[in-house]
């Protein structure tokens, strides 16, 4: 063999070995693009919406204002109705709404009105709903054997009760007979007649100038609310009843 031979086989094979590594450099340069991770962005773009199981769901159902309503009965009236109320079970609706407590949570409950008053109401309920004003509890007087006193003391909102009205002068139905009054906590929003204060568990929220949970004050919200949607405000009364509104 010649040097010119010697010298053209170790040039070739000099080439032949720098030839391998940079292949394999290629091979690994298209292969790590395909085991990278997804960008965030490309996956949230393809994931499916919400369900009606899913959390998300469930959230947006709990925090719905409800208001359904429903025929009264003598049945559901019970003792808050009797054959001498100047209106029939027939003129009354149940209304099933939720509500947010003093606790922050929501909860549901039931308010006995004429029919003639629903979609008022609903207004004014739909807007304590979203500004997230606590009532104690809204239950028929029935759950208080149809005592206004005992209703009142509970702090309970409520409507109808076939009674008649305390107030001075000759006995008279009260609205609530009709299905047209609505007191709105009591305890918070007392009835001030003759000295009185109805119930007296309300005597601490007398003082009408301090802002109070659950408590309804001239020119707020709720009393704006009530207004609108054509009730009078028993607040007005010569004998200030605060929890009072009617139509």
């Amino acid at each position: 063999m010649t040097a010119v031979t010697r010298l053209a086989g170790a040039l070739l094979a000099v080439a032949l070995a720098g030839c391998a590594p940079a292949d394999r450099d290629a091979d690994d340069a298209v292969t790590i693009p395909a085991r990278a991770p997804v960008p965030a962005a490309t996956a949230s773009t393809t994931a499916p919406a919400p369900t009606a199981t899913s959390p998300a769901a469930a959230t947006t159902r709990r925090h719905r204002f409800v208001w359904q309503v429903r025929a009264a009965t003598r049945a559901t009236l019970g003792s808050s109705w009797r054959p001498v109320c100047p209106v029939p079970p027939s003129r009354l609706r149940v209304v099933r709404l939720t509500f947010w407590t003093f606790d922050g949570d929501l909860a549901e409950g039931d308010l006995v009105l004429n029919r003639d008053v629903v979609d008022r109401a609903r207004r004014v309920f739909a807007t304590m709903y979203r500004l997230r004003f606590p009532m104690r509890s809204v239950r028929p007087v029935t759950a208080y054997g149809s005592s206004d006193d005992r209703s009142m003391a509970a702090d309970n909102t409520s409507a109808f009760n076939c009674r008649r009205a305390v107030a001075a002068g000759p006995p008279t139905w009260s609205n609530h007979a009709y299905g047209r009054a609505i007191d709105v906590n009591p305890v918070e929003n007392p009835y001030l007649f003759q000295g009185r204060v109805l119930p007296p568990n309300g005597r601490a929220y007398t003082d009408r100038r301090r802002a109070a949970p659950g408590k309804i004050r001239r020119g707020d919200a709720v009393h704006r609310a009530f207004l609108a949607a054509g009730f009078a405000w028993g607040g007005d009364f010569s004998s200030p009843d605060y929890q009072h509104f009617d139509r």
